[in-house]
């Protein structure tokens, strides 16, 4: 694994930290050249909490929250929106979407686990997974989820099993693979048939097994599920895919005489990354969506279903940042410029796995401009360790916090322990406070577990 070529085309500009629109925390501010989110100094953290160190702006959180559920609820009264939780989770994230009415999609008995430990209400719990275990589907069905969202014929029989012996009904949903391609990388397109997840509608494959779920005991199949990708700027792949869906439940109305209570569409709305991005809104996203559901159902005569959509990364990419500390810089003349951190692909693997690009700022510097092209590269002993490729920074010097935007989705969770590296620290700030929801791995911790 190693980088891509330099991109020669890239040019640093006189554009600042605040330039950079929509990449930035709703709460980002410079003060005295350095950067402030939810009021707090990021120097002054950084110096406080150590590097690497994720930050959330809480206020910035909670105002995704509530965008959602408006935009949805104004256009579409009975719909409901449910945290991906695999984008960024630990307890005060749950403890927020809890207060802010959200539900909480959750892959794995882990994710099941943290809800349960701040007492999310299991209700409003969400399982997915392509493959989950014996365990985890008894441990999801014993806490009394509201749903499953079953992935297979397989999944199907071993759901029915377990809530037989527990003697309950468990309420499912069937993912179905809609065929519709978005326009995302390969790696985050789900809703294609050359897919790991759900039921196909090839050769009439979901069709044929949705009748076994309408007639397996002990689980009642209330709804649909699609998720067609992740981190989609055309809205128009979500309404082809509502298209879909909406035929393939009248479909089953028609010739199973069955009513598909609930549709959930999934997630995947883009976001910002860099100042170039231009991705859609909340609101549009909701229009596309919720107008198109209205249509299809008048044109199949279905009575609308409860609607649901399970975002992730619009709700906590840009709301959350990584801050790191320079250790030295190299400069290779006609190649590129590295300047390198103390962290790199065990807090950020995004970078490595796709070329994912990032707008970064000194944050003691954040009143100046970005003058030169660098890449930030990581500690770890791998030459594809670089959190930032090719992109404009201020001139940098050993010592200088770099804070890097946009990392609130995937980093966190996605986090390793390569080369020994304790996992960072979880701030959430606002009004002037920073409080630690998440502590800074030791040593200890990376090897308590050993014999």
């Amino acid at each position: 694994m190693s980088l891509p070529a330099s991109d020669t085309s890239k040019r640093a500009d006189q554009r600042t930290t605040m330039d950079l629109g929509a990449v930035l925390p709703k709460t980002a501010a410079v003060e005295d050249d350095h950067l402030h989110i939810g009021g707090v100094d990021m120097v002054e953290l950084a110096q406080q909490q150590g590097t690497p160190l994720y930050v959330f702006d809480e206020a910035d959180l909670t105002f995704r929250m509530q965008e959602y559920r408006r935009a949805f609820r104004e256009r579409y009264p009975d719909s409901d929106i449910i945290y991906a939780s695999k984008s960024f989770l630990n307890k005060e994230v749950v403890r927020l979407a809890e207060r802010e009415g959200l539900c909480l999609d959750v892959s794995g008995g882990g994710e099941l686990a943290c809800a349960r430990m701040v007492d999310f209400p299991m209700q409003r719990v969400f399982v997915h997974g392509n493959n989950k275990t014996f365990d985890e589907l008894n441990e999801a069905i014993s806490a009394g989820v509201g749903r499953i969202v079953v992935d297979s014929r397989t999944e199907l029989r071993r759901v029915a099993a377990i809530a037989k012996e527990h003697g309950t009904t468990q309420n499912i949903y069937l993912r179905i693979t809609p065929g519709v391609e978005a326009d995302t990388h390969e790696y985050i397109r789900t809703g294609c048939e050359d897919s790991k997840f759900g039921f196909t509608m090839r050769e009439d494959f979901a069709f044929t097994c949705l009748e076994e779920a309408i007639n397996t005991d002990n689980v009642r199949l209330v709804g649909l599920h699609c998720h067609i990708g992740s981190q989609i700027f055309a809205l128009h792949s979500f309404a082809e895919a509502v298209e879909v869906m909406v035929a393939f439940m009248a479909r089953v109305r028609d010739e199973y005489g069955y009513a598909i209570e609930e549709l959930d569409m999934g997630g995947g709305l883009g976001i910002a990354y860099t100042a170039e991005d231009e991705p859609s809104s909340v609101d549009d996203f909701a229009e596309t969506i919720t107008a198109a559901v209205k249509r299809c159902c008048a044109e199949h005569d279905l009575p609308l279903p409860r609607l649901l959509v399970e975002p992730g990364r619009s709700l906590t990419a840009n709301a959350g940042v990584t801050l790191y500390r320079v250790g030295n810089m190299k400069t290779l003349p006609g190649i590129r410029k590295y300047v390198a951190i103390d962290g790199g692909m065990s807090d950020n693997i995004r970078t490595a796995l796709y070329h994912a690009e990032y707008e970064p700022t000194i944050a003691n510097k954040a009143g100046q401009p970005r003058t030169e092209i660098v890449t930030l590269c990581g500690k770890h002993c791998e030459s594809g360790d670089a959190v930032v490729i090719d992109m404009p920074l201020q001139v940098a010097a050993v010592d200088d916090i770099v804070c890097v935007f946009a990392t609130g989705a995937y980093n966190a969770t996605m986090a390793s322990n390569y080369n020994g590296q304790p996992r960072p620290a979880v701030v959430f700030v606002k009004d002037g406070e920073a409080r630690v929801t998440t502590r800074r791995e030791t040593y200890e911790d990376l090897y308590s577990r050993d014999m």
